[in-house]
Order: C-alpha cells, then sequence, then structure tokens
C-alpha cells in the first residue's frame, strides 16, 4: 500500500532513501527531500505491505501523461521482484491515467523475469 508522504514521515523517508548510493551523503539527502516539499510535480510515496512497518519509498515525477519514477528503495529484506511489481501496481491504481516509466537506471522494473 502506498502512502503519500507527509513530514511526519521524514525520518522513516530518510532511512529508506539512504540506501541509495547517491543520497548516502546526507546534503543530497536533505536536498532531495526539499524537493519534496516544495515542488508539487514531484511526489514521495512510501510502502508498507498491509498494516506492517514501512518497507520502501518510491519517489515519482508526475508529468501530463506518464509518471516517472525517479528511485525505488526498498529495505534489504524486502527486495524482492514482487515487492518491486506490487508497488508498481499500486502506483498505477493511484494514477490509472497514466502511464508509469522509469528514469534509465530504473528501467529493469518493466522488464519480467523470463525464468
Amino acid at each position: 500500500m502506498l502512502v503519500t508522504y507527509k513530514k511526519d514521515y521524514e525520518k522513516i523517508a530518510m532511512g529508506l532513501l539512504s540506501f541509495l548510493p547517491d543520497l548516502k551523503n546526507l546534503d543530497n539527502l536533505k536536498e532531495e527531500m526539499r524537493l519534496y516539499d516544495e515542488d508539487c510535480e514531484f511526489k514521495l510515496y512510501l510502502y508498507r505491505e498491509n498494516s506492517s512497518d514501512f518497507i520502501g519509498v518510491v519517489g515519482i515525477q508526475v508529468l501530463p501523461d506518464f509518471i516517472m519514477i525517479r528511485y525505488l528503495s526498498l529495505a534489504p529484506g524486502f527486495r524482492s521482484q514482487k515487492t518491486q511489481e506490487q508497488v508498481l501496481q499500486n502506483l498505477q491504481e493511484e494514477y490509472p491515467d497514466k502511464k508509469l516509466t522509469a528514469l534509465p537506471k530504473y528501467n529493469y522494473l518493466f522488464k519480467k523475469d523470463e525464468n
């Protein structure tokens, strides 16, 4: 289940974002958080399964026809393809009239496992 980021979740979101190499640096992380506080085109969602603790975060950019996934960060014990697919499904449900796409680094999210 996706939960819209709000200031109350800042420490949780920052902890989940810190799993990303580009956001391990505290200054970069703070700058990223400011983006979600100040620009309505950029949205941050926390993810949890059922009523459990938050296990992931997804950052998106809302464009006229697309939802651009900027990144997806999941806690180490939850980095399965199934969880990734569930996040994508929840995003599509949140924005049914828009096509999901991703920055090149996250294109793997749209490739199905062929095994």
